[in-house]
């Protein structure tokens, strides 16, 4: 009875067995995702020979409309598998324009006989699926549909921003596609498909971290996360998500953590269109989280044999930055915490959640920005004192800068102390600088570069850039009200009334913009409209102060004097620009100096915008005005 040959492949170090899907180097195996396997047993079967493009989409991907794209990625991740390289094409090589062939010598072990004999070559190429630890659950169905700070694998970020730029479309399924300078995607919040559902924390800051790092790809517009996370269990069509933020493209994904492993799948969609461009699995232990980056990095730079450039030119970098996973989880959880609210409570969260981070991995710069940030917001709402809270914020950016000297938030961290406390507007410009280098395409960076040239008095740059912020962040409501505030400086005062409308139809419980409509409306002289906006504003605090400048304008001293002793018996150690303010606009100029210079001796934030504040106008004149801009370094 003859014996069955077993089909096994042997080529320079390496064994292939199909059939046991096994691929081994000198007796130990190699790791290869089941499609990357496939490629490699066509390509094997058909030794020397040109395996088209078309031919190796069709038998791995049978009944699955999918890009090339996946096709050159997974055949770079073989070359990776076995130590060979575009360049050096000792085991694959690329046909322009048709294909792959595998070139290296391919011989059989002997079989039981003692005869090397080569078993037929299958008329296709064998591809089948093979289930992971994980079993065989469509993760992706869990999500989709449904709504896309751990490090994102560097190769994840290089991926889609080549595919965003350069990937070329299958002729049958033809569909216009983005050019370079009209490439932009949404990343949507990734979802918890862990079984008790929290890592939250976790999913948040994959998507999160991806999104910061796309925004580094020069001439790619990506959609800032607060507007993208709007779309969080919303369960809306990419299409209709697409129109709403001004994007070609939707990535959107899901996190599965079991034990000590994790599962990431992501789906890239366009949204003109509706069809799926990419979409890849990655199953990891929870230690190689960092390992995934560079096997990802290089697999996709090695097929598309691009380089994605920042502003300055520079490639970006391949890897990310690199801690051990127990601070990466507590650095995700302070980001979580820090972002949740601005409550005592989860400041104290995120600073207790920072100092493990550092505890763990002292070298490790994020940590350091996240513990300046929350110094900074918990100085800010008066949690901690002022002055130790801002030089303890100082410090510890400071040192992040110089463990990561590439590391934008850092320097806008950084920017924001020397812009709101130190006045030190050559620090604050040098700073912006070098984050618009580092990240070209963050919101967060364009409002920054509006807020310092604002306070510089440059309201017109400050306008084009808040502008700029909004096209990448849409559902942003402070962004509409920061763009009001500046619109309202300038004199445009309909365009400020309908900015702070569209703040309040984004968020209707928001507070100070109906204040600053009562604001505005007042410089129209519109004061009984003042009054009805005012009563509308929900923060106790705001609404006093508005009281105190309308009620004066409509010459009841009496109302207006009440509203102005209880602002000043509540928060006159935080609100001495805003007492300044109102002494001001009611003519009491030698009050509202005082009050001036108290906020100047409290490092009050309010003094950063005094140049251009319209409340202030009556002090302009006063050569008090003058000495205090330039006590701040500010020109006239």
């Amino acid at each position: 009875m003859p014996l069955v040959e077993k089909e096994i492949y042997q080529f320079d170090r390496f064994l292939l067995d199909p059939a046991e899907r096994i691929l081994s180097c000198d007796g130990a195996p190699l790791s290869l995702t089941p499609k990357a396997f496939d490629i490699l047993i066509c390509l094997v079967r058909n030794q020397g020979h040109i395996v088209t493009k078309d031919e190796l989409l069709r038998q791995v991907w049978p009944d699955t409309f999918v890009e090339e794209i996946n096709l050159a990625v997974n055949v770079s991740a073989i070359r990776k598998a076995l130590g060979d390289s575009v360049q050096e094409c000792r085991f694959v090589a690329t046909v322009p324009g048709r294909g792959y062939r595998f070139v290296a010598e391919v011989r059989h072990p002997p079989n039981q006989n003692g005869n090397e004999k080569p078993p037929e070559i299958a008329q296709d190429c064998g591809a089948r699926e093979v289930s992971s630890e994980f079993g065989n659950t469509p993760v992706v169905a869990a999500f989709r549909r449904r709504r896309l700070r751990l490090v994102i694998p560097a190769g994840l970020v290089l991926l889609i921003g080549a595919l965003l730029a350069s990937y070329s479309w299958r002729p049958e399924k033809a569909t216009k596609a983005s050019t370079p300078g009209e490439a932009s995607i949404a990343v949507l919040p990734f979802a918890d498909l862990s079984q008790r559902q929290d890592h939250q924390y976790f999913t948040d800051g994959l998507a999160e971290e991806l999104i910061n790092d796309l925004s580094r790809v020069s001439g790619l517009k990506v959609v800032a996360r607060s507007s993208a996370f709007e779309f969080r269990d919303r369960n809306e069509d990419l299409r209709s998500v697409g129109r709403k933020l001004g994007v070609s493209h939707v990535l959107e994904g899901s996190v599965r953590k079991e034990r000590d492993r994790f599962r990431i799948t992501v789906e890239l969609t366009n949204t003109e269109s509706g069809f799926q461009i990419w979409s890849q699995t990655y199953d990891h232990k929870i230690n190689d989280i960092f390992a995934v980056q560079d096997e990802i990095a290089e697999a996709v730079s090695n097929a598309l044999q691009i380089k994605l450039l920042g502003a300055n030119g520079s490639s970006i970098p391949p890897t990310a930055r690199r801690t051990n996973p127990e601070a990466y989880q507590a650095y995700l959880q302070g980001r979580y915490f820090q972002g949740r609210s601005e409550s005592k409570e989860d400041l104290e969260k995120a600073l207790a959640f920072a100092n493990r981070a550092i505890n763990l991995d002292s070298y490790y710069a994020p940590a350091w920005v996240l513990r300046s940030t929350t110094y900074n917001l918990m100085a800010g709402f008066g949690l901690i004192d002022n002055q130790e809270g801002m030089r303890r914020a100082r410090e510890n950016v400071q040192h992040a800068i110089a463990l990561d000297p590439v590391l934008a938030s850092a320097y806008l961290a950084l920017g924001d102390i020397q812009l709101s406390y130190d006045w030190d507007w050559s620090g604050a410009e040098s700073s912006g600088r070098k984050a618009v280098e580092l990240e070209p395409g963050s919101a967060d960076v364009l409002r920054y570069q509006s807020l310092l040239a604002e306070a510089l008095g440059h309201l017109h740059e400050a306008i084009e850039s808040q502008r700029k912020a909004i096209l990448i962040d849409p559902l942003l409501a402070r962004s509409y009200t920061s763009l009001g505030a500046q619109l309202y400086e300038t004199g445009n005062y309909e365009d400020a009334r309908a900015a702070f409308h569209r703040a309040l139809e984004l968020n209707p419980q928001k507070e100070h913009d109906h204040a600053l409509q009562g604001e505005v409306l007042l410089a129209q002289g519109r004061h009984e409209q003042a009054l009805s906006e005012t009563e509308l504003e929900p923060s106790k605090f705001w609404r006093q102060v508005n009281e105190a400048l309308v009620y004066n304008a409509l010459n009841r001293r009496e109302d207006s004097d009440a509203a102005l002793s209880a602002v000043i018996a509540t928060d006159e150690n935080g609100a001495a620009f805003e007492i300044a303010e109102v002494y001001a606009a009611r003519g009491e100029i030698d009050k509202a100096f005082a009050w001036l210079d108290r906020a100047y001796r409290q490092r009050d934030g309010g003094l950063t915008y005094v140049k251009v504040d319209p409340l202030l106008k009556n002090l302009r004149q006063d050569p008090r005005y003058v000495a205090l801009l330039a006590r701040m370094h500010l020109s006239v």
